[in-house]
């Protein structure tokens, strides 16, 4: 039986839910010295300007959002084809046209126009932007949410410390990590959380009757096997329970929004899942991720970007506008974050193609300084020509936002030492 467990995966967030919903809740839920002074200077750097975040909304553009499009439009007329830009109201910002709102709310933003990246192909460019390290057949390492579950846990006992929206099961989840720290998957936002009552004909007491059973069968076996794969199935009934027994259990529920509020969002599952982002931030949900695909544009690059940056533009300018009306905005760190960017030369099919030399990403909140742009690339947007930024930089960034500690080592099951931000550094100059 010993071998049999060593031989399992990690399980993830989706197998347990799965699980349970077919079981009797129906719920779905360097040398030494080198790393002592590396400790110390980060220790020094983690009291300047350590941003104020306690949540984080990450917004992640899969398929490659093109920077020049959206947040670095450029003037030569082979470059930027029939898109236009528009100043906004903060100096010196100009915008694509396709982001009219957001024009109005970039002086609560800092658009970040010099990331590069050094992974090309869509999988392994997500891989690398939501974990900070390159993809390997032989580990998989956890994304920023489970980082930041694993280094300053829950701020909801009653609630998932990390929910995931959108998005598919390639997710790198909570990579090594304890299951714990995994995300909760939601697939439609306005549907709410599936699955969160107990079965027909079923009391709580019935339950808890049920699982005193369960615990008693076997609680000689989790002694004996004091795995994560083990305490996985624990951990899940516990914050199953929990969830299900506590009135934040609303914070699913988007029809507690006055219908102005869910429109201005926008009907589409990404304005949607942005709303039901701040609803879980407003409840203390520690990190929320929207995924929002359909940026891989190698055809018909201006049809195409100019409808999904649309959604994006009403989504993202309602949370922000949303989160700074109510409070919510100086605690909460807003991410715009996308694999790579697209190429500066259309291509035959009116599409652009991958490029991960130079893309765009924007932050507000946390302790962000407001209306600014940090980098810079060419005219043409191909080359980073100021301040250019890494992936582990950019997660070093969210990272001291959030203030996690991003000297502390954890060991994966191997024993190879990992850090959050696998080390980047954070860019000081962005917090205020």
């Amino acid at each position: 039986m010993k071998d049999l467990l060593n031989r399992l995966d990690p399980l993830s967030r989706r197998d347990f839910a799965r699980y349970i919903a077919k079981a009797f809740l129906g719920v779905g839920l360097g040398p030494y010295a080198a790393h002592v002074c590396a400790r110390a200077n980060d220790a020094t750097s983690a009291q300047i300007n350590r941003g104020s975040a306690t949540n984080v909304i990450y917004l992640f553009m899969s398929g490659g959002m093109s920077h020049l499009d959206t947040f670095d439009p450029k003037n030569p007329a082979e470059i930027r084809g029939p898109v236009e830009s528009s100043n906004t109201n903060a100096d010196g910002i100009r915008l694509s046209q396709y982001l009219p709102r957001m024009a109005r709310h970039m002086d609560k933003a800092a658009v970040i126009r010099s990331m590069q990246s050094n992974q090309g192909a869509h999988e392994r460019g997500r891989y690398f932007m939501q974990t900070g390290y390159t993809q390997r057949g032989t580990i998989r390492h956890p994304a920023m949410g489970a980082w930041a579950m694993r280094l300053a846990g829950k701020l909801n006992p009653n609630l998932p410390g990390y929910v995931q929206i959108g998005g598919d099961s390639r997710h790198p989840g909570a990579g090594f990590l304890e299951a714990k720290h995994a995300p909760l998957p939601i697939g439609k936002p306005s549907a709410g959380l599936q699955n969160s009552s107990l079965l027909p004909n079923t009391s709580f007491d019935q339950m808890q009757r049920r699982l005193q059973i369960a615990n008693a069968i076997d609680s000689s076996f989790q002694t004996r096997y004091n795995q994560k794969q083990v305490r996985a199935y624990t951990d899940a009934y516990r914050d199953a329970i929990a969830l299900m027994k506590s009135d934040d259990l609303e914070a699913f529920d988007l029809n507690k929004e006055p219908k102005t509020i869910r429109d201005a969002y926008g009907d589409q599952d990404f304005g949607q899942g942005c709303l039901l982002a701040r609803r879980l931030v407003e409840h203390r949900v520690r990190f929320v991720e929207v995924s929002f695909g359909g940026w891989d544009t190698h055809q018909n690059n201006f049809e195409r970007t100019q409808e999904r940056a649309d959604m994006l533009d009403q989504g993202l300018s309602a949370l922000i506008n949303d989160l700074n009306q109510r409070g919510l905005l100086a605690k909460t760190l807003v991410v715009v974050a996308t694999e790579f960017g697209r190429t500066p030369k259309i291509n035959q099919n009116n599409g652009r193609d991958h490029y991960p030399k130079a893309f765009s990403c924007l932050l507000a909140g946390g302790g962000i300084k407001q209306g600014i742009a940090y980098g810079q690339t060419d005219e043409e947007g191909g080359e980073v020509v100021e301040n250019p930024v890494t992936i582990p930089d950019f997660n070093a960034t969210i990272a001291h936002a959030l203030g996690l500690p991003q000297d502390e080592i954890v060991n994966s099951p191997s024993g190879r030492p990992f850090t959050v931000a696998n080390k980047g550094k954070p860019v000081i100059e962005l917090f205020s």
